[in-house]
């Protein structure tokens, strides 16, 4: 633990002292490696299905790797230790990936084989052959801004671990990020963008277990679970139960229920892999549906990282309660992200806690690479069209373009994550975590609706899409805290005030099946319920 003399400096100077030379050579080297072997692997690029879909070549197992790689991002890797160390966290978060699987089978079993039925680049691409050119665009438009503001966050929230752990600046960081992953995108697309994240995947699991090892070790697991037994109000209280029966009639506000993860939960994870070209992407990688279909199932197993970093957060719970933590750090775990890398830093052997961060490290950079080629690649498919794209004699100059795509891309993705830590300067109270996964709320319901309404043997009005989304997104912004916050900054605290009071108290991952209903309503209203064969 921390010397005595230590005892009154700055959280951030206290931690990162502990991050040796030798923890930053390891860190380079991890990170100078990946890059060489992801670009030795990253193959020939000679046209846009080389740049975007790997020349449909990948073998499921790579892409069912990189699948988990990116929905475990450092939110995941450090930020759900850190859930389950506050006093009122548990294990109740385990419950959403019961959604979360039954999700991944109906999109192999029912999306996958519909979506190669043509050769295409995205689900918008299905979309839009169905729905039209309008459907295209609004679906890109809707993926585009929660990609931009849901991923920045996430860079944001990496980059203050790194600052924690490392006492470089939150802007450096945020720029290394970005840079890293605008190389690792810009040298070989998806083939490139794969192979590191199946490198990452292989580090996240060596991290978690060794953390997991040494917290047993040291603690002895039975002791870690009485240690986890404690009184919250005068109630017992067990912060490694997994499951929560209450009712949304009992408290529609409660997010990790059971009820949560079998009703909403399947309409968030089915758009998460069969709308998001976050993940679909991955999945047009593979050269057939059973390879697909492969890669998809087995991605599944995402839920045992879940249970594994469940398990750290009740080891580091049990851990500072043997080895009491200074007066500054305990104030410093007021933030759950600080508590991980803090571990990490001071408790961990030397070069060993630098592998394991560089892998925290690198998740940022895996989520920010996966999204880059993505909007690289919808951007361009709006912009210039199926056909343009893959025009005979082309391959060079297309691949050129999503080059620039990338590099485009990787710029505004820095830009905001900027913009946010000055933000967050302002207002350090402010909760980043909830932001990025506040942006999902407000789009991935109307991108399932349009997906359902491409589905359904019924014509949609676009202008009945678009209706239903604007109307989703404003029924969120009523639940969420952003606009209450915007209102404020803007002087306008009255009917911030308003908004709060007025709005029932609803988790907001119920919204998943009630915008997606929303749009596709609209859309079949407008549209006069006329049937159509697709």
């Amino acid at each position: 633990m921390l010397a005595s003399g230590h005892m009154d400096k700055h959280v951030n100077e206290q931690v990162h002292e502990y991050f040796t030379h030798w923890d930053w050579t390891v860190v380079v080297v991890y990170m100078l490696l990946t890059t060489w072997l992801g670009h030795r692997l990253s193959g020939k690029q000679s046209s846009i299905k080389d740049f975007f879909l790997g020349g449909r070549t990948l073998p499921w197992w790579s892409v069912s790797g990189s699948m988990i790689a990116t929905e475990i991002s450092a939110l995941t890797f450090i930020g759900v230790p850190g859930t389950v160390y506050a006093l009122s966290g548990d294990w109740t978060y385990l419950q959403w990936g019961l959604g979360s699987i039954i999700a991944r089978f109906a999109v192999a079993y029912w999306l996958v084989p519909l979506f190669y039925e043509k050769e295409i680049y995205s689900p918008y691409d299905f979309m839009g052959d169905r729905l039209g050119e309008g459907a295209r665009r609004l679906v890109t438009g809707l993926f585009s801004l929660g990609s931009v503001l849901g991923q920045s966050v996430r860079v944001l929230v990496t980059a203050i671990i790194l600052q924690v752990v490392t006492g470089m600046n939150v802007p450096t960081c945020i720029i290394i990020i970005g840079v890293i992953a605008v190389i690792w995108t810009f040298m070989g697309g998806m083939q490139t963008v794969i192979w590191t994240d199946v490198i990452q995947f292989c580090l996240f699991i060596f991290g978690g277990i060794l953390a997991l090892s040494l917290l047993v070790g040291e603690v002895g697991w039975s002791r870690i679970f009485e240690l986890n037994q404690v009184v919250i109000d005068g109630e017992p209280v067990n912060k490694m139960r997994w499951y929560d029966l209450t009712t949304p009639f009992h408290d529609p506000a409660l997010r990790y229920t059971m009820w949560v993860a079998l009703i909403a939960m399947p309409f968030q994870n089915f758009t998460a892999f069969g709308v998001d070209q976050l993940n679909t992407q991955r999945m047009f990688c593979c050269g057939t549906v059973k390879e697909a279909r492969k890669a998809m199932c087995w991605s599944s197993v995402s839920i045992l990282i879940t249970v594994l970093m469940l398990a750290v957060g009740a080891g580091l719970f049990a851990w500072y309660q043997v080895h009491e933590p200074s007066e500054a750090i305990a104030k410093s775990f007021e933030k759950g992200n600080n508590v991980f890398p803090t571990w990490i830093t001071m408790e961990v052997p030397v070069g060993l806690s630098g592998l394991i961060l560089a892998g925290a490290f690198a998740a940022a950079i895996s989520s920010l690479d996966s999204i880059l080629a993505a909007l690289s690649q919808t951007s361009l498919s709006v912009i210039y069209g199926r056909e343009k794209l893959e025009a005979e004699g082309k391959g060079a100059e297309m691949v050129n373009l999503s080059r620039i795509a990338v590099c485009v891309w990787g710029v505004i993705l820095t830009v905001a994550g900027l913009i946010l830590w000055t933000v967050y300067e302002r207002n350090p109270d402010s909760d980043l975590i909830g932001l990025a996964f506040g942006m999902v709320a407000y789009t991935y319901g109307p991108l399932l609706g349009v997906l359902l309404a491409a589905l359904v043997p019924y014509r949609a009005s676009i202008h009945g899409l678009i209706i239903g989304a604007l109307l989703s997104i404003l029924l969120v912004s009523w639940f969420r805290p952003e606009l209450p916050l915007i209102l404020e900054s803007l002087s306008m605290s009255g009917f911030a005030e308003m908004i709060v009071d007025s709005r029932p108290k609803l988790a907001s991952e119920w919204f998943f099946p009630i915008n997606a209903s929303l749009t596709l309503l609209c859309g079949l209203l407008l549209g006069g319920f006329k049937r159509v064969r697709h």
